[in-house]
């Protein structure tokens, strides 16, 4: 069986929550940070006035070799993410983890849909997992991190098929 269907094919057997509001939470933590798109006869803006990049100590992209790819499950239990595509569109599933040591296997997941359209933020809190998928050929995404490359060991990465109900 190939292994990316039936990963997804398990995750759309279970309960996912597709986030379409402005803001939505994970266990009491906001999430996604909405991007606008302005456009003129000039052309086309896209930003983000809500996001706040004091916390920012490193940026980086990921460019997954193919649509087909999913890049995960990985993540930290100190350090925050803050992840936004620049191009094409990113599927992106997170898993706050109850213990980094031996988690427990049917954790609930959320499921986000990132777009270049507008400069959306999808944060992603201490103590948090994640699959990444691109939808759309030749996609970036640009990810923020408060911790420099090295400044603590804190990553964490389990298979794709270690959680029950994904």
């Amino acid at each position: 069986m190939d292994p990316e269907r039936s990963f997804w094919g398990r995750c759309n057997a279970v309960s996912i929550l597709e986030v379409k509001s402005k803001k939505s939470q994970i266990k009491g933590m906001l999430m996604l940070l909405e991007g606008k798109k302005h456009q003129d006869e000039r052309g086309i803006i896209t930003y983000n006035n809500d996001f706040d990049a004091s916390q920012i100590k490193r940026i980086y992209t990921i460019e997954n070799a193919s649509t087909e790819f999913i890049r995960g499950w990985q993540g930290h239990k100190v350090e925050q993410r803050w992840f936004a595509t620049m191009k094409g569109s990113f599927e992106i599933f997170v898993i706050r983890v109850d213990d980094f040591e031996n988690p427990s296997k049917d954790l609930t997941i959320q499921k986000y849909l990132l777009t270049e359209e507008v400069l959306s933020y999808l944060h992603i809190p201490s103590g948090c997992i994640t699959a990444i998928q691109s939808k759309e050929e030749d996609s970036k995404l640009l990810v923020l991190a408060d911790y420099d490359l090295g400044e603590i060991t804190d990553e964490y990465r389990f298979s794709l098929d270690y959680f029950n109900n994904i």
